[in-house]
């Protein structure tokens, strides 16, 4: 079997107001289904290493971790040598659930983005309020970053995680960089 290669080969920016890494591959499965159905729960929970988040949270420990996306989706994390066999059992024990398991590591991307500057960075891409009382950490939006369909979450202060399709995986690492541009400092946060 040959190793994964991540959209951008773990491309990383340094020279900005946050530093922005490619963080490589991730294993990422979409769960739909009625997330109000205790077998649901049971199995994303089984899956993703944490509880059920509330709506527009996303709750990680180490590598795994679960993603509100919709009323009827969730996204769950974990590493990507583990997502075959965490989507063999999803849709074992719900194979009598009216529901969906889909692996999506290969479809997207993700980046870290770091530093005190990071509210101002996402804040100048993304139309989502960004102040420390509003989005704190492990809240969890699903956005347009500039042209680009995108999620994020702040697994800690001072730390955003980004998920995007990997076709645009360029376009939002350029993005983040113009963001991020040293002299670019808006200081509002």
């Amino acid at each position: 079997m040959s190793d994964p290669v991540s959209a951008l080969n773990h491309a990383n920016s340094t020279e900005g107001l946050v530093t922005i890494t490619e963080t490589g591959p991730v294993g990422m499965i979409t769960l739909r289904g009625d997330l109000g159905a205790k077998p649901v729960q049971k199995a994303a929970i089984a899956a993703g290493g944490v509880n059920m988040p509330e709506q527009g949270k996303c709750l990680t420990e180490l590598d795994r971790g679960i993603a509100w996306m919709s009323p009827d989706e969730l996204l769950i994390l974990c590493r990507y040598d583990e997502v075959a066999g965490k989507v063999d059992d999803l849709q074992g024990k719900l194979a009598k659930q009216h529901a969906l398991v889909v692996n999506v590591s290969d479809a997207r991307a993700v980046f870290d983005v770091r530093g005190a500057a990071v509210r101002e960075v996402m804040a100048k891409l993304c139309p989502v309020d960004m102040h420390p009382a509003s989005f704190t950490p492990g809240t969890f939006r699903r956005t347009r970053m500039a042209q680009a369909a995108a999620a994020f979450w702040m697994p800690e202060e001072g730390v955003v995680r980004v998920i995007c399709f990997r076709s645009v995986a360029q376009y939002v690492f350029d993005l983040l960089r113009v963001g991020a541009q040293p002299g670019s400092e808006v200081d509002f946060f």
